[in-house]
């Protein structure tokens, strides 16, 4: 079930946005396979902890983070993966790694991958590995306003 934090959140902001129902998956890739959305246009989110405080970064399903170009991209001196027990306590309203791109709900900056930048829409997680939002680059940008950088493959 979506977490009811981002479906308010859009609903009270009468942001357009649609609800995709898949059977349970376990990667971005496979999210995507299932869903029948273009990889390049389902946003996948990692959590990362750069020096010390945890942060956002949301790429394309069949991307890979490149640590050192984020790190760069933000001027950390350390960079490293939010691990599982961090997830749990960061994101309690979402299962584990199905927590949607939206870090101003929970105090963290987001970079968002520039290639995310030009998809009319893109789809993430609803905070469960069975459900998707799918809604406007342009309308999670004037909620997000996140920084936007190259940092992945």
């Amino acid at each position: 079930m979506a977490t009811r934090l981002i479906t308010e959140y859009l609903d009270r902001r009468s942001v357009p946005h649609s609800m995709i129902q898949h059977p349970q998956t376990f990667t971005a890739q496979r999210t995507a396979q299932v869903a029948h959305i273009k990889g390049k246009e389902l946003a996948k989110t990692v959590v990362v902890k750069v020096d010390g405080r945890m942060c956002m970064a949301v790429l394309p399903a069949h991307y890979h983070l490149d640590k050192e170009r984020l790190k760069a991209a933000i001027g950390g001196r350390s960079l490293d993966l939010a691990k599982e027990e961090d997830l749990n306590v960061l994101f309690p309203d979402c299962e584990t790694g199905a927590m949607p791109p939206f870090g101003n709900l929970y105090g963290m900056d987001v970079w968002v991958q520039e290639e995310l930048t030009r998809d009319k829409q893109i789809a993430f997680n609803a905070g469960s590995h069975t459900e998707l939002i799918r809604m406007s680059y342009r309308d999670f940008d004037a909620l997000v306003h996140p920084s936007v950088a190259n940092f992945a493959d």
